[in-house]
């Protein structure tokens, strides 16, 4: 008996544009014994379009231990997949505790890569994707916001993170408020029909977004570029050169003078004559 054809197959599945699924999660899906998914009712609509019928259980943060108990006899002689709502199971969805499970007590797993926002949304965004930080899902409450944010601020990596449209409006207030000199992209309904990329400095980002209702409705996926202006952290402004050419491509010479005066106490005077400098050559 091959060992490898039981236990946990974790399975990606279209983050809208169904033909985004692989013939390998489909073959896993259809010879799978049972699907643990999010949401029964969501995942047998993209089973019917499939034509594919399964018995489903339904996991979610609360009754994850309880699942565990009903499948674990099931986990070393039957074929298991897990699957999400869309996309890659486990990011920021149910699974943590079936998969540490299954980890501890040698049972096969194995994953059946897909389709996820997080990879599109920075190829989109183009700002430098060389590293980034996965912030998770914007937050609901102003104290979490504050927590959120500083998390960001305290990487100059790339931040990524996912945000609802009940939430987005907050979200913009956000932005322009604490990211405002920050190149900021906003990914709406990756891979769907009215698949749609804002693009701006977080002090512009809202105005550009709340320009029609519409784009108030589906799903986001936000990219912040990194604190660049944090490198700016002694007296030495020839240390700095970099960051200053930078500021110079977003902004005016008098923004920069002041913007880099702000942060290192140098007199304006002195700061203006090394960027005209930099300006000039």
């Amino acid at each position: 008996m091959d060992k490898s054809n039981f236990g946990l197959f974790i399975v990606a599945t279209p983050i809208g544009n169904l033909k985004d699924i692989s013939e390998r999660a489909i073959e896993t899906i259809k010879s799978a014994d049972f699907i643990i998914c999010e949401n029964p009712k969501h995942s047998l609509k993209i089973l019917n379009k499939l034509g594919i019928k399964k018995k489903l259980i339904s996991l979610h943060d609360y009754n994850e231990n309880l699942i565990i108990q009903r499948i674990s006899n099931s986990l070393s002689n039957k074929k298991i997949a897990l699957i999400s709502d869309a996309g890659s199971p486990l990011i920021s969805d149910p699974g943590f505790k079936l998969i540490h499970y299954c980890t501890k007590n040698n049972i096969n797993i194995t994953s059946i890569p897909g389709p996820t926002s997080i990879i599109p949304a920075l190829q989109l965004s183009g700002i430098p994707i060389n590293e980034f930080y996965f912030a998770g899902f914007f937050p609901k409450s102003k104290k979490l916001m504050q927590d959120f944010t500083k998390q960001i601020n305290n990487t100059n990596k790339t931040s990524v993170f996912f945000v609802s449209n009940h939430k987005l409006k907050q979200c913009l207030e956000l932005l322009e408020t604490e990211f405002a000199n920050n190149s900021i992209s906003i990914s709406k309904e990756l891979t769907k029909l009215n698949e749609k990329v804002f693009y701006g400095y977080g002090k512009q980002i809202k105005n550009i977004v709340l320009r029609e209702k519409e784009n108030l409705k589906g799903e986001f996926v936000v990219v912040i570029e990194g604190n660049v202006l944090k490198k700016i952290q002694t007296k030495d402004l020839l240390d700095y050169n970099n960051e200053i050419i930078k500021l110079l491509s977003k902004f005016s010479l008098t923004d920069v003078v002041e913007i880099v005066h702000k942060l290192t106490n140098i007199k304006k005077n002195k700061v203006y004559k090394w960027v005209l400098n930099i300006k000039k050559s």
